[in-house]
């Protein structure tokens, strides 16, 4: 192993509780050992006992589950109910134990207004007589309960109760009830969730979302007495020595309802401040808590507490290293950390434990290979939401994530079977056969892998002088690093197997490869533009591969997600961007998380990137553009260049047949995770 990480596999205590190295998994919601939404009430889940223990065996020190609600979600069953599930747990610690790990289980006791409330159930919310009539399978207005009388973040049609004060000792006490079953199960430890992310708790704490005139608001000791109870009785049922983990978020970074600051952005704090988070962690370290598993944000600013590809590595280590200052007890740094980074703040006493999360979804042996030297092995999770958090939101639009993804979060779009071992797996080919793969971009690349890794015998077709297809394209952005880094990584995956590469090679007639399948992953094309002038427009894909350069003055064409990332890295290069979007909002989609979406809008807020919603380009020429807005104003936009971003249609070589298939944008245009997941569908099934 290098030596500028073995600070993180030294020893460490929290409370009585030994840790063998620094990595702490952090909880990732839908990895609940007690069950998500893809079953009515709470359960032991097998698939994150599973997931968990194969991160055990490869070298993790502290792993801390997603959350479990204290009351599920749906059918209200309060957890310490289910006696039969803590003794599933017991059993499954005996395991986790046995590698030398240690685990916190992670209880919340909500989330307040920050309950993701899915589209469909925003009718049924403000339908009194039908919200009565389906509260025993899920009861809507207890699961956003908040405070005071707040506005969702998800949807301007929902307005949160307050929680009541018998509501909340219902809730501590059945903290107290749950980690005593916990402990007896064998638990290392719990974390309570959270003061954090603007969940229930954090609510609690914060001036601009607690309005209460009772001993849960108005003075700094009654805004954190709901997190302070919440400890003593674990700490009374429990026993002083009973190790107790706080989410903590550092400062808020929020300046209005569902409005964030953006790193470097000089802002007036409306949640926590730094002046206050000094205080605010000694009093819940005095309170009972045993350690700090810290970061920032709300889901007012989500993109500190999930960072997305646009923020900075280690983006949260600064302000976590100051609170540390402040207390005794261990705090742990979560958010992008990076293994070098996470090792030199530990060994420079800044910091106690890295946190990480989904780069254990990308790689899960990835604290192994760093151990062995095998860094170059690991698979960089490239932050993109996609699979392990894609909840979606958009003007006029609550959470637009489907109903399967609500219930399936923590999947990962790198590799289909996180989480789903019952659907994914590499299993021997009943018969080798001879397997044409046409296409060398991701889609392609993956393909090849997984027929290759089942015993076929696979030829990869490129007409072009590189693997990577599009995505080399999308990659090229500054702020874009961990998406050359997975283009690399599938080049060096590639010549570990068998796989005839062919560059330069072009195929027209699948039928002349003489092979038994043939898998067609040529991606997609631009659309054009069919207005005036449409042609002086350069296409997304050719600037960012940069075969057309550009000037100061720059007009992006389609505010969608591509768009956006383009708008974003123009001006990160000194020049003046202007998106012209059709739609009500930029960034309109359903697969495509807030946490990544909400960046870019503040972004271009907080920086006066200009932006054109609801406005039609109706001429691109010499000067720039002319567009129409919704009221029918004619706009003339200057320009030195306009880049043209108005989405992508499927281009297969060959159509669906027998022996072939398509997969990928050739059949659809999608993302990642639908290019990737194809791929393997098709593959494990040849």
């Amino acid at each position: 192993m290098d030596q500028k990480y073995e600070a993180l596999f030294t020893p460490w205590k929290i409370g009585n509780v030994e840790i063998k190295n620094r990595i702490v998994l952090c909880p990732m919601g839908g990895t609940s050992l007690f069950g998500w939404m893809e079953h009515t009430g709470n359960h032991f889940d097998k698939e994150a006992a599973k997931f968990f223990l194969e991160k055990a065996k490869n070298n993790v020190g502290l792993i801390i589950p997603g959350i479990a609600p204290i009351k599920s979600t749906f059918m209200g069953q309060w957890l310490y109910q289910n006696k039969k599930m803590f003794e599933e747990l017991k059993e499954f610690m005996d395991e986790i134990h046995k590698t030398g790990a240690k685990l916190f289980v992670q209880i919340t006791a909500g989330m307040g207004r920050s309950w993701a409330i899915p589209t469909p159930l925003v009718m049924l919310h403000n339908a009194p007589v039908v919200r009565d009539i389906i509260k025993p399978i899920i009861n809507i207005p207890y699961q956003s309960a908040s405070p005071s009388e707040l506005p969702s973040r998800w949807s301007d049609k929902v307005t949160c109760r307050p929680i009541t004060v018998k509501e909340i000792e219902e809730i501590v006490e059945a903290f107290a009830k749950t980690a005593a079953l916990c402990k007896e199960a064998g638990v290392d430890g719990v974390e309570v969730h959270a003061v954090h992310e603007g969940y229930l708790l954090d609510q609690f704490t914060l001036k601009y979302t607690n309005k209460r005139t009772d001993k849960y608001g108005g003075s700094f000791e009654n805004r954190y007495r709901f997190a302070t109870d919440i400890v003593k009785a674990i700490k009374a049922a429990c026993g002083e020595d009973y190790p107790v983990s706080l989410r903590y978020s550092v400062v808020s970074k929020v300046k209005d309802f569902c409005v964030g600051a953006v790193p470097g952005e000089e802002y007036d704090e409306i949640g926590r401040d730094m002046e206050e988070s000094e205080k605010a962690a000694k009093y819940l370290q005095d309170a009972g808590y045993d350690m700090l598993d810290a970061d920032n944000g709300t889901y007012d600013s989500w993109y500190w507490s999930h960072p997305p590809m646009y923020m900075p590595q280690n983006c949260n280590l600064e302000d976590v290293a100051h609170i540390k200052k402040f207390v005794d007890i261990p705090v742990v740094c979560a958010g992008r950390m990076e293994p070098d980074v996470g090792a030199k703040a530990v060994a420079e006493g800044l910091i106690d434990g890295v946190g990480v999360a989904r780069q254990f979804l990308a790689d899960s042996e990835w604290v192994t290979k760093l151990i062995e030297d095998r860094m170059e092995d690991i698979r960089p999770c490239i932050c993109c939401h996609n699979a392990c958090f894609n909840m979606a939101h958009y003007k006029g639009v609550a959470n637009a994530q489907s109903i399967y993804d609500a219930s399936h979060i923590a999947r990962c779009a790198l590799d289909p079977r996180v989480m789903q071992s019952d659907k994914y797996s590499i299993k021997p080919a009943k018969k080798a056969k001879k397997i044409a793969v046409i296409g060398g971009g991701i889609g392609g690349m993956e393909a090849a892998l997984v027929c290759a890794k089942r015993g076929h015998k696979v030829a990869l077709y490129e007409k072009s002088s590189e693997l990577g297809g599009v995505f080399i394209a999308a990659a090229a952005p500054s702020f874009k690093e961990k998406d050359k880094a997975l283009i690399a990584w599938y080049n060096r995956e590639i010549k570990k197997y068998p796989i005839e590469v062919h560059l330069n090679t072009e195929v027209k007639d699948v039928k002349a490869l003489g092979a038994d399948e043939v898998i067609i992953a040529t991606g997609a094309v631009a659309n054009r533009l069919p207005i005036k002038g449409g042609e002086l427009g350069i296409q997304a894909v050719d600037y960012l591969l940069g075969k057309k350069p550009v000037g100061e003055n720059v007009v992006v064409v389609g505010g969608g997600l591509t768009g956006c990332e383009i708008a974003y890295d123009l001006y990160l290069q000194g020049k003046k961007p202007v998106i012209i979007e059709m739609q009500n909002d930029l960034i309109v989609s359903d697969k495509i998380c807030l946490a990544n979406t909400s960046f870019l809008r503040d972004f271009f807020n907080a920086n006066k990137v200009p932006v054109y919603l609801e406005t039609r380009t109706e001429e691109i020429n010499e000067k720039g553009v002319v567009a129409v807005s919704k009221d029918g104003k004619r706009i003339e936009l200057p320009a030195d260049n306009v880049i043209l971003s108005v989405g992508y249609k499927p281009a297969p070589l060959a159509k669906k047949g027998k022996n072939v298939h398509v997969i990928g944008d050739a059949s659809k245009v999608g993302n990642l995770r639908t290019v990737i997941w194809q791929a393997w569908d098709v593959a494990m099934k040849l």
